[in-house]
């Protein structure tokens, strides 16, 4: 469990720089910005491996939390497949999609990290679920106050491609890949 506790706590840790130490992080940056987002980057991967390396070592000794409910992996699929959309759209040129949600991505988190938790109620993986859950629900409120406003809609067309996107990702990882690595069956 220290593993992924290490790798929470370090993936974590410097995802929240801007929301705790904004300053630090902006003098950073003007200091070296290439230096940061490599430091950055670097701390990133290495606390999601860890956080991946600690859960697959932990879950399977894990003490069962909760009893999700029957039909939370029915409803996990349809949510993970709306974050993909969500998380394809974040990079994409603005559509309807990014216009309306203004922060795709952190939506796309949080419903990832929900059709998760309702999918799975051992203590690794509310580790791992909530701990994103609650990083993603934070930075939304933390970037209302910076007033934002909403990106202009660029290219209508970049919906249908995130949709695309989306599908792609969810059938290779969401359905394949995931049952592949893990064993699971989102169907199950």
């Amino acid at each position: 469990m220290l593993v992924l506790v290490f790798g929470l706590v370090i993936f974590f840790g410097i995802h929240s720089v801007r929301i705790a130490a904004a300053g630090f992080r902006d003098a950073q940056i003007a200091t070296n910005e290439r230096r940061w987002k490599g430091l950055y980057s670097l701390l990133s991967i290495i606390g999601f491996v860890l956080i991946v390396w600690g859960w697959s070592l932990y879950r399977p000794n894990a003490p069962e939390i909760y009893e999700p409910p029957s039909w939370g992996r029915h409803v996990a699929s349809v949510l993970v497949l709306a974050a993909f959309v969500f998380l394809a759209a974040a990079y994409l040129p603005t559509g309807s999609i990014k216009h309306r949600l203004k922060h795709p991505m952190l939506v796309g988190i949080i419903l990832w990290a929900i059709g998760h938790l309702l999918a799975n109620g051992d203590l690794a993986s509310l580790l791992v679920f909530g701990a994103f859950l609650v990083y993603a629900i934070v930075d939304l409120i933390a970037v209302i106050p910076r007033g934002d406003p909403a990106p202009a809609v660029v290219r209508p067309r970049s919906d249908l491609i995130a949709v695309g996107i989306g599908l792609v990702a969810f059938a290779l990882f969401g359905l394949w890949l995931h049952g592949w690595l893990f064993g699971v069956s989102p169907f199950a």
